[in-house]
């Protein structure tokens, strides 16, 4: 007959990876997916690294992980951004979206660089893949909404939103990894955003 894990025993391997995941979100946006070694994630959380590969066999594993639990909070901000009421046009929401994207961003500066851009296994590349494809239909929805009401002159709502995905970090992997973000950033990215959206007399909207 199989073993079965007790309610108890399970409830206990749970808080403890829940445990590793957080002492590795930590290790994360100090140092990056470098920092988060199994060693250093285990002194972390205060248990011996066995226990940190009984939930994550590889380090490989945990960093995909880690990049799902960070990204699911910027895809959650990003779309409520989106969807406030106090946006009206597309290109505010559009706009919202950019701008807590990047000031997420400039707040926890390690972190979004491991996020954006840090050299890492291949199978967080692949996730960066999932994580550009989810932003760019939050950008494409708006988008869209906006040439059908009018706002926007016609266009290819994914076309545009690709190309926001990838010059917004484009334009902030840079400044992140060198720790050179002015206070023009933002505002500079809002004004190109707008530009490529077609939004007439856009450096004064």
């Amino acid at each position: 007959m199989p073993y079965r894990r007790t309610p108890a025993v399970q409830a206990r391997l749970d808080a403890q990876r829940a445990s590793v995941v957080d002492a590795a979100l930590g290790l994360l946006a100090e140092q990056g997916y470098a920092g988060c070694t199994m060693a250093a994630v285990a002194a972390r959380a205060g248990i011996a690294t066995g226990s940190v590969y009984r939930h994550f066999p590889s380090k490989a594993e945990l960093a995909v992980e880690l990049f799902r639990t960070v990204v699911s909070r910027e895809v959650a901000a990003v779309s409520e951004a989106a969807e406030h009421p106090g946006h009206g046009s597309a290109a505010e929401r559009v706009v919202a979206v950019i701008e807590t994207f990047a000031q997420r961003a400039l707040k926890s500066p390690r972190l979004a660089y491991a996020l954006l851009a840090e050299p890492v296994d291949p199978a967080v590349d692949a996730e960066r893949l999932v994580f550009r494809r989810t932003f760019r239909d939050v950008f494409a929805a708006r988008v869209q909404e906006g040439v059908r009401a009018g706002e926007l002159p016609p266009q290819d709502p994914v076309l545009t939103a690709s190309a926001l995905v990838g010059a917004g970090a484009e334009a902030l992997v840079g400044p992140l990894a060198e720790g050179a973000v002015g206070p023009e950033t933002v505002p500079a990215l809002v004004t190109f955003t707008l530009r490529a959206l077609g939004v007439p007399d856009a450096a004064h909207a």
